[in-house]
């Protein structure tokens, strides 16, 4: 993924990520100070009300719930209002897809 994200980088892209997700991605084998380095070269997109209620749309309009989708959710709802193209970087294809439909790029990790 550091590859991916210099290759990124190096292109000018603009490298977003939910503030959830890094409390998703926090556990007790991640290397923290690679973490914060990785965290200060990308843009980090807070979870707000409006972002939750529309993330919450989301999952209705693809006929998910619980806590298994909310932070998948939360994603698709912050790549869906990033300016085009975005591309996505994610383990979970399928449900992003049936979040985010053809308007974002999914490329699998």
């Amino acid at each position: 993924m550091r590859a991916k994200m210099q290759v990124l980088h190096q292109m000018g892209a603009d490298l977003v990520v939910g503030a959830n997700t890094i409390v998703e991605v926090s556990h007790a084998k991640v290397n923290m100070p690679r973490l914060r380095w990785t965290l200060s070269r990308v843009r980090v997109e807070p979870v707000d009300q409006a972002a939750a209620a529309a993330a919450a749309a989301l999952l209705k309009q693809a006929g998910l719930h619980g806590h298994k989708h909310a932070i998948d959710a939360t994603v698709a709802e912050m790549a869906l209002r990033q300016p085009g193209p975005v591309a996505m970087v994610t383990s979970d294809i399928d449900d992003m897809r049936r979040l985010c439909g053809n308007r974002v790029r999914m490329i699998a990790v």
